[in-house]
């Protein structure tokens, strides 16, 4: 597994990734982040931190990508000073952020004019599953080459799927987020709900989550409403933007999807009202103001 390692954006979930392959891999690691004070923790672990996608990918066998959009990732491997300019043939980009399907479909093209391989990783687990190295990561792109790179993901990854040709792991990633978000506006209906009754948070939480109602959102997301704790593991504006590249995909499939569609406008509102560095849970804002309880 030792080889030449690459790790483009540091961010709430980058960050404790790129950790656990500069602990686990054996493998030199160069990591590169705009805001170059975040890459400190992990030079003082012996990572080299880079001036430049260009710097960080060149040389690299494997070169992880984790932005935030598609222009983000466009940007990071074919703008200016990015990886493809310095990326060698036969190495292989694995993106790890939540981005278009279609567009990654036309990266990997452009990429494979290089001889380089892209495989598409968005993962799914938040912060806490990038900490504890406990991510689901679903996997689009040549097989041989998700073969070749699936021993890194192990280092932070619990389940590592090949769900597919280029672009289809990002499909499997906006059914995922559909089933996410779906549910935690169950969640913060419930608890909507439990605020109205007089019912008390915790004990009502316990009565229904041994049960039918069981979910992750609710074990994990239900006491953080219930106490006001609206600190992000995974950001609102962030969910906004993956319902956003859902309902683009929705719509190129001719589909109708009102439920989700719903929650990307609920989401839409607590961003507008300030909430957008705001975990997830905090769409229970969105429902408050609806009742008029403010936000």
């Amino acid at each position: 597994m030792p080889q030449s390692i690459a790790f483009l954006g540091l961010g709430i979930m980058g960050l404790p990734m790129a950790g656990h392959l500069l602990q686990k891999s054996g493998g030199k690691l160069t990591v590169y982040n705009r805001t170059k004070v975040k890459a400190d923790a992990l030079a003082k672990q012996g990572a080299t931190v880079a001036d430049s996608p260009a710097a960080a990918a060149k040389g690299a066998d494997v070169i992880f990508v984790c932005v935030s959009d598609t222009p983000d990732v466009e940007a990071m491997i074919f703008g200016e000073n990015g990886l493809a300019s310095t990326a060698k043939p036969g190495s292989v980009v694995v993106d790890h952020s939540t981005i278009s399907p279609m567009a990654t479909k036309s990266f990997a093209q452009r990429l494979a004019a290089k001889s380089i391989a892209l495989i598409d990783a968005p993962v799914s687990g938040g912060d806490t599953g990038a900490k504890n190295g406990t991510l689901s990561i679903m996997c689009g792109g040549d097989k041989s080459a998700f073969d070749r790179v699936l021993p890194l993901l192990q280092c932070y990854g619990k389940t590592i799927t090949h769900c597919g040709d280029s672009g289809q792991g990002q499909a499997t990633k906006l059914v995922n987020q559909v089933l996410v978000l779906g549910t935690l506006l169950s969640v913060c209906e419930a608890m909507t709900l439990v605020k109205k009754s007089g019912l008390d948070p915790q004990t009502t939480l316990a009565a229904v989550g041994a049960g039918a109602a069981a979910s992750w959102q609710l074990q994990n997301l239900g006491p953080k409403i219930a106490a006001g704790d609206f600190a992000p593991g995974f950001r609102c504006d962030l969910a906004a933007k993956d319902l956003r590249l859902v309902l683009e995909f929705v719509d190129q499939q001719e589909l109708a999807l009102p439920g989700i569609a719903l929650v990307r406008q609920l989401y839409n509102a607590v961003i507008s009202n300030g909430g957008a560095g705001d975990g997830t849970q905090a769409m229970f804002k969105a429902l408050a103001m609806l009742n008029g309880w403010g936000g």
